[in-house]
């Protein structure tokens, strides 16, 4: 295994590593930790799908802070930040932008839509239509949209999180396993244990909003932490623990459909991210452990008869603890 004295051995930006990531890091996470009390490790997961470039699907019951944690993330960065609210009359065009034609000028000019930001809050994605979801699809995967033959590249960074409810579905479209895929991480909040949901009872009305944050990342420093996520070293044995794990996935009687490639990807950079986010230059398997089932739950399907999220996390983690673990 892959030892911190290796890395410092040969990743020449240590220096810089060991004095400002974590500093930074730190200061992001305690700035969400002011609105989202009692739930470290969500604020750490979310922070973990920024810096590796990924998307994030917050998906939980009303009232426990989906929007909240993402709208912080947005302020918290000195960044363009655009809030969708997601309903069944939302058109494409209503994302992306129109071509219209300015008679000033006697020409067609493009008007670009509020896709074109950093950081994009889609509230309730599943209550819009199929058409209109799968808008997102160019912006998620290639960071840029397509009108009228002509290519528009969105601004770095850039990043999606979307939040829906997990229990309500009338007047709902569930997304497919296509739009699901182009999300890295799926998470639940969950209900906040008593000391923390006491804390949030006494705050007053406005100390726990969005609103009240600064922003202590700019744009740059985000860029740069994404940066560094690539030179975060794995080791062989945890590739192939990565690619096992996968594999499993598709070989399990329980699953009708297991990872794609893509989800191994997705769990190799995030465990490259979560490595950053915990201050090491190294991968350890508890990364990729942790991380297991908000990488792939979402892009496996479970045997009829075991459709609830529930159940394939559950198989998630079942396949996941009966894999040895590299040494």
């Amino acid at each position: 295994m892959l030892t911190a004295a290796d890395c410092f051995d040969t990743i020449p930006f240590m220096e810089t590593f060991l004095t400002d990531t974590p500093t930074k890091i730190s200061s992001l996470q305690k700035n969400l930790e002011k609105i989202i009390k009692g739930k470290p490790q969500i604020i750490k997961q979310a922070i973990t799908a920024l810096i590796a470039r990924g998307h994030l699907l917050i998906e939980d019951i009303p009232g426990v802070g989906k929007t909240t944690l993402a709208h912080g993330l947005a302020r918290s960065i000195n960044c363009t930040f655009q809030r969708i609210q997601f309903t069944s009359d939302l058109l494409p065009s209503d994302i992306i932008g129109v071509t219209i034609y300015n008679q000033e000028r006697h020409g067609f000019e493009f008007k670009p839509g509020p896709i074109f930001a950093n950081i994009i809050l889609a509230d309730e994605i599943n209550r819009t239509t199929p058409k209109t979801q799968s808008s997102l699809l160019e912006a998620m995967n290639d960071r840029q949209v397509s009108v009228d033959k002509i290519t528009h590249p969105l601004p770095e960074p850039f990043m999606v999180i979307a939040t829906q409810n997990s229990l309500e579905y009338v007047g709902t479209y569930p997304l497919p396993e296509s739009q699901l895929d182009r999300f890295m991480m799926r998470i639940r909040i969950g209900y906040p244990e008593a000391a923390a949901e006491k804390e949030i009872l006494l705050s007053s009305s406005t100390e726990l909003q969005p609103q009240r944050l600064n922003p202590v990342l700019s744009t740059e420093e985000v860029i740069y932490l994404q940066t560094l996520v690539d030179k975060i070293k794995v080791d062989d044995d945890l590739v192939e623990y990565i690619l096992t794990i996968a594999d499993a996935t598709r070989k399990s009687s329980m699953l009708r459909l297991g990872a794609s490639p893509r989800g191994a990807m997705m769990l190799y950079r995030a465990a490259q991210a979560f490595a950053l986010v915990e201050g090491r230059a190294y991968c350890v398997p508890d990364d990729i452990k942790r991380l297991s089932i908000s990488v792939l739950s979402h892009r496996v399907v479970a045997m009829q008869g075991m459709e609830e999220e529930t159940d394939v996390e559950g198989i998630i983690q079942e396949i996941v603890d009966g894999i040895e673990v590299p040494l």
